[in-house]
């Protein structure tokens, strides 16, 4: 393989003033699109006179197409409680269900979208899997409009959204590659906090989209989709890049699995970002079932503050440590729920509403402060270069797991009050349950991060 010189980097997008690498990775067996062969943003002189210009560019896409990602990911969240109103007769284990699979297969698609990336190509597989986002959108258009439409058959329509899911994993782990160390916190903070804005948009939009004279036209929340999802499709072709040196780093991942806290970060992140996907996805129809009195245009509400307190909880996390902030945040989503019960057993709306949004909050500054907790736990007491590298590496294999068991989170909360409600007719039984589930993350948290004497507690995490 010959070095590449300074024209194939300028025609490939990525800026030409830097020295070639003494050892050029080896070129991908299909080379279809925009390869950028040489990638080195830790060179400050390659960052600063174009790197960064090309990172960005592909940042921006990314998010967008992230946003749609999640967007379709959470349809089903608010087209669940519009059922009724287009014909459909359903029981409310049925509803729950429709809300819970897209979490339980986005969640499981997390690892091999990761691994997409390196396959494929960032750029090509952020085009596959824009495209794909027609199949749930259009199957749902369809089905919406037939109300003999077998409950079987809308279970699998609402399984196709998960894809969306996905989209996240494939989204995080491409723009790592594009990224500095340094920079990288704030590149990933974004692109997440992007993408879980699409489930508020899309709570947000669809009730203001389907919208029809006396009725409603709700086919149009899988229609209204698609010019954006050609848009992100076409913007991803003419304007992304694919990376040679972006590789599946399988080792990453095994390091990772042996790593204790690898699975003890995974079990709070599915009370944090699981907790948000979950309670994202029931509210509306939480709404519609407790206050029928009051209107789905404000059930986005809860993810939208969810979606913006995540960046605040990484900036805490930086200031007071990770597991610090995240203990809190378990304490005040418990807090949450008790409000919540209160308001149940009251029939008060405002109160309901005001600790639904305390718990939104509580899960997006967990989010943050978890996640932020992973490199800080990898690399605590590691001293010498080549541990650190391994560290580092863990690490990032312990961000695809955590993510993908945390989405999880997303299933069960559903599922939780769907159970609550069949037997025993009510929503108390499973916010005690989770209140409980939040006590224990609590502690969790505390004792193996925080406690005094503990082996992690000298470090600050």
């Amino acid at each position: 393989m010959t070095v590449p010189t300074s024209h194939d980097l300028e025609a490939s997008g990525a800026p030409a003033k830097t020295a070639a690498p003494t050892a050029p990775p080896a070129t991908p067996p299909a080379r279809g699109g925009r390869w950028i062969d040489h990638w080195d943003p830790e060179d400050p002189t390659f960052w600063r006179d174009g790197g960064r210009a090309v990172a960005n560019r592909n940042l921006w896409i990314s998010v967008l197409a992230e946003f749609l990602g999640f967007a379709v990911w959470a349809t089903w969240s608010i087209v669940v409680p519009q059922l009724g109103n287009a014909g459909f007769v359903l029981t409310v284990d049925q509803q729950f269900w429709l809300i819970a699979v897209p979490s339980l297969v986005g969640a499981t698609l997390r690892i091999p979208y990761t691994f997409a990336v390196p396959l494929f190509g960032g750029r090509n597989w952020t085009i596959i899997s824009a495209l794909l986002l027609l199949a749930p959108t259009g199957a749902l258009a369809w089905a919406v409009q037939r109300p003999d439409t077998p409950f079987g058959v809308l279970l699998v329509i609402a399984m196709l959204a998960g894809v969306g899911g996905g989209n996240f994993a494939s989204s995080m782990a491409n723009i790592s590659f594009f990224f500095p160390e340094k920079e990288k916190g704030r590149a990933l903070g974004l692109n997440a906090a992007g993408g879980n804005l699409g489930t508020a948009a899309v709570q947000f939009a669809v009730p203001l989209v389907i919208v029809s004279g006396a009725g409603i036209a709700l086919e149009r929340a899988g229609l209204m989709f698609i010019p954006f999802i050609v848009l992100a499709a076409f913007l991803a072709w003419r304007y992304m890049d694919n990376l040679t040196s972006a590789r599946a780093d399988y080792r990453s991942f095994a390091a990772a699995t042996g790593n204790r806290h690898t699975w003890i970060i995974s079990f709070l992140y599915i009370g944090t970002f699981g907790s948000f996907i979950g309670y994202a996805g029931v509210f509306p129809t939480l709404l519609k079932g407790q206050f029928p009195e009051v209107t789905l245009s404000i059930a986005f509400l809860g993810a939208l503050v969810g979606s913006l307190a995540r960046p605040l909880g990484g900036i805490l996390a930086d200031k007071i440590g990770g597991a610090r902030v995240t203990t809190t945040a378990f304490l005040v989503m418990s807090v949450g729920a008790v409000g919540a019960i209160q308001a149940l057993g009251s029939h008060s709306f405002p109160l309901f509403l005001a600790s639904f949004l305390l718990l939104f909050v509580a899960t997006g500054v967990g989010n943050g402060a978890t996640y932020r907790m992973i490199p800080a736990v990898f690399q605590a007491g590691v001293a010498r270069d080549e541990d650190r590298a391994r560290a580092r590496k863990s690490a990032a294999g312990c961000i695809g797991i955590a993510g993908a068991i945390g989405a999880f989170g997303g299933f069960l909360i559903p599922r939780g009050f769907a159970l609550s409600t069949t037997h025993a007719g009510s929503l108390v039984p499973a916010l005690w349950v989770f209140i409980g589930v939040y006590l224990v993350m609590a502690l969790t948290t505390w004792a193996v991060y925080q406690r005094r004497g503990s082996a992690m507690a000298a470090s600050s995490i």
